[in-house]
């Protein structure tokens, strides 16, 4: 599994191309050199698999998954920690350069732990879709939804959560209803700070991402061998 390398604006011109090189040499592979179709994650620190190895954070475990199928696709992890649903929108045309054949979209719980208004979220979000259908209209887009704390009032919380069953339904995405189902709220499956699954955690995410993912893989899968 690869991962995507971002970084902060160098200090020097020196530095930044040095580094560029380095990121790109070692992660870029144009769909020309890519023997194997490509599943993006695009996410935050759920995906990126905070405090943790990236080996065993989700996505990892979604290609174990896969390799124990015999399938041939790659996944790449692009989760960034604390990305937000406008982050996510500003580097989406960047990463479908990569032009994965599937993307899993996990964005929207930093949006929500900050309060920033639902429409800008679901606006976001409708342009990440929009912007990865333009680069690629065959690619198979994946949805995770998210629920936020009650402290933002009921009205916020519940109309969040409906927010990503709506755009998955106005889209047709197949819809992962919760990605932190089993595991939100649960102290031994979280690191100390109580929001980030720990690596037993990880492992009932990647559970929840595969009974979602795995018929669309297998529907790819089928119509290859046809």
């Amino acid at each position: 599994m690869r991962r995507l390398c971002f970084f902060p604006l160098p200090r020097t011109l020196l530095t930044g191309w040095l580094m560029a090189v380095f990121c790109l040499g070692s992660l870029w592979a144009g769909p020309q050199d890519r023997e194997k179709p490509l599943i993006l994650f695009l996410g935050d620190s759920l995906t990126a698999g905070y405090g943790l190895d990236p080996a065993l954070a989700f996505p990892a475990l979604i290609q174990k998954k896969i390799d124990q199928e015999g399938w041939s696709f790659e996944v790449l992890n692009a989760g960034l920690s604390g990305e937000t649903s406008a982050g996510g929108l500003r580097r989406i045309k960047w990463i479908m350069r990569r032009q994965p054949a599937v993307m899993v979209l996990e964005l929207g719980a930093n949006d929500g732990l900050r309060g920033v208004p639902l429409h800008s979220t679901r606006r976001n979000l409708q342009g990440i879709i929009d912007q990865a259908r333009s680069a690629n209209p065959d690619m198979k887009i994946v949805l995770a939804g998210m629920m936020v704390p009650p402290n933002l009032g009921p009205h916020y919380t519940e109309t969040f959560q409906s927010m990503f069953e709506e755009l998955a339904e106005a889209n047709g995405l197949p819809l992962i209803p919760f990605l932190l189902e089993g595991v939100a709220a649960q102290p031994n499956l979280n690191l100390t700070d109580g929001i980030h699954p720990n690596a037993e955690g990880h492992k009932i995410l990647a559970e929840n991402v595969w009974e979602v993912l795995k018929p669309l893989l297998q529907e790819m899968v089928d119509g290859r061998t046809k």
